[in-house]
């Protein structure tokens, strides 16, 4: 399958940005853009056949350069939050930009998702269909972060069966921290609520929050909201008075995977269903842990393709990554170490498996 492409609009500096095409042949197609790598589209077949869009996005560049909520974004340089927006690391503290509150979230306030891509197709591997390849310089001090940090981002959509699989590689030429993922908003309906959603997180253990939604310790999911390890409609228990469901507005918490990864480093992350069309998503990656977010700030100020508002629980993200806030945690199993050095090369997969 070939890979397509077209100019999307212009940023108001006058750069153009570009859109590109992926198809599968079997029903799946990703289209995305080179502003912040955002999944601009994301269509896959259901239960009778009929494909439909299953991430939520705008239909204009405007939207996605000034009301943006992180739709469809490459998140970096550090995905989720950094308490206190800084972090100490060698004996040198790096101020890094507010953007949450006291804290610095999603890499900042000019984080990757906001920066303009270089993008070329990829040649296809076995097993594929086609490939995107996307690449970024993130410069030493870019939002307080040291090193010069090259990122590569790589989207593949499989040959054999409707699979969207991202490859995330990045070295430095200083000591950083680095904790790349993606921030789509998935609903597998293709509109309305994903409340109805059956949600599977294989997890036996979760990340309590404080009120700026930084991780105070972690919690069994025994006896809780927060125990998905059997599939649970999500809407069965999210008004449930929890202190965290409370403090984040629903769930907006991260999980530490349970099981080892397989031969090829990866592991169950997810399982999202929706009953009434019969489509459902496994998350697969090499990434210890994952955030549930369940859209809780859309509130009705945003709209979509067609004009569609988009409300609280239109969407989800299943972010897969290391901890939050892991600068300020001694490493060790329940906090692997994000810093990367020079050397080292940054390696993290995440796969979308739909049927």
């Amino acid at each position: 399958m070939t890979v397509e492409c077209r100019e999307y609009g212009r940023l108001p500096d006058g750069r153009a940005v570009h859109e590109y095409t992926l198809e599968n042949g079997l029903g799946l197609k990703l289209t995305a853009i080179t502003l912040g790598g955002i999944v601009t589209g994301l269509w896959t077949p259901d239960a009778q056949g009929t494909a439909a869009n299953v991430v939520l996005g705008f239909d204009n560049l405007d939207d996605y350069v000034h009301r943006n909520p992180s739709f469809g974004i490459i998140v970096g340089r550090y995905g989720n939050r950094i308490a206190g927006a800084s972090f100490e690391l060698d004996g040198e503290t790096h101020a890094l930009a507010r953007n949450d509150g006291p804290n610095c979230l999603h890499g900042g306030t000019e984080g990757f998702g906001h920066r303009l891509w270089q993008a070329e197709p990829d040649p296809p591997r076995p097993g594929e269909a086609a490939a995107l390849r996307f690449s970024l310089t993130s410069p030493h001090g870019d939002q307080g972060f040291p090193g010069e940090l090259q990122v590569r981002v790589r989207y593949a959509l499989s040959a054999i069966d409707n699979s969207w699989r991202v490859d995330y590689e990045a070295t430095t030429d200083r000591a950083t921290v680095v904790n790349l993922t993606h921030h789509d908003y998935f609903n597998l309906a293709g509109r309305g609520s994903v409340l109805g959603h059956r949600l599977t997180i294989p997890a036996s253990r979760y990340s309590e929050v404080d009120a700026h939604l930084i991780p105070l310790q972690h919690a069994a999911v025994d006896g809780t909201p927060f125990d998905f390890r059997t599939a649970t409609v999500i809407e069965a228990r999210i008004r449930q008075a929890h202190p965290q469901l409370l403090r984040a507005k629903g769930y907006d918490h991260n999980w530490l995977l349970d099981g080892a990864p397989d031969a090829d480093g990866l592991r169950a992350a997810a399982t999202l269903e929706d009953p009434a069309t019969g489509r459902r998503m496994d998350v697969l990656t090499s990434e210890p842990a994952l955030q549930f977010y369940s859209g809780n700030f859309l509130d009705g100020t945003l709209a979509g393709p067609g004009g569609h508002i988009y409300r609280q629980g239109d969407g989800l993200c299943l972010e897969t990554q290391h901890n939050p806030d892991s600068p300020h945690h001694e490493a060790g199993a329940d906090w692997l170490s994000t810093v990367l050095r020079p050397g080292e090369v940054f390696r993290s997969t995440t796969i979308h498996r739909f049927t």
